[in-house]
């Protein structure tokens, strides 16, 4: 099978069943996301699929050979952090940093469904960008679960990155 991931590359021989996530973390020794519950609830694995987050542990590995896979190892290293990874350093949003690379990679494609005016549940108006609340974070973060309750800080790091990326669209 073939399959791009952080922009490389990959042949690999697998089996049909296995899932993207095991791809990464078994076969290609991607383990920045991680397997929390291995049943979509809690986001440790959450990746980014063609711009869209996904649960990587429900997936098949197989049924993405066309696309384009981000993982958090493609986002930043070490002394090139990208902006929403500076933001949880510097907001301390994480605490023993388990769920931090799914929180990151669900932020990053949460701040593109902003970017394209998707609604959530808690979205009051359908015809305009929602605004940033704590709220409308919070809704949209909801499939990632931080059982250290760093909450408060994963929000105001989000929020200081997508105010910064949405007013840049905007211009």
């Amino acid at each position: 099978m073939k399959i791009n991931i952080n922009r490389t590359n990959y042949e690999v021989e697998v089996d049909i069943r296995t899932t993207l996530l095991d791809l990464c973390r078994e076969h290609l020794d991607l383990t920045g996301s991680k397997k929390g519950c291995d049943h979509g609830q809690c986001g440790a694995c959450t990746m980014l699929v063609n711009g869209r987050r996904i649960n990587s542990c429900l997936t098949l590995a197989v049924m993405h050979q066309d696309d384009e896979i981000i993982t958090i190892e493609g986002m930043g290293a070490p002394g090139a952090l990208i902006p929403m990874q500076e933001a949880f350093v510097e907001e301390d949003a994480y605490q023993c940093g388990y769920c931090t690379v799914g929180q990151i990679c669900s932020a990053m494609g949460m701040i593109e469904e902003l970017k394209q005016g998707w609604p959530s549940h808690v979205t009051q108006a359908l015809d305009s960008q929602p605004p940033l609340t704590d709220e409308e974070i919070a809704e949209r973060m909801s499939g990632n679960i931080c059982r250290c309750a760093a909450y408060p800080n994963i929000v105001r790091a989000i929020k200081r990155v997508a105010a910064s990326a949405l007013s840049e669209d905007n211009t």
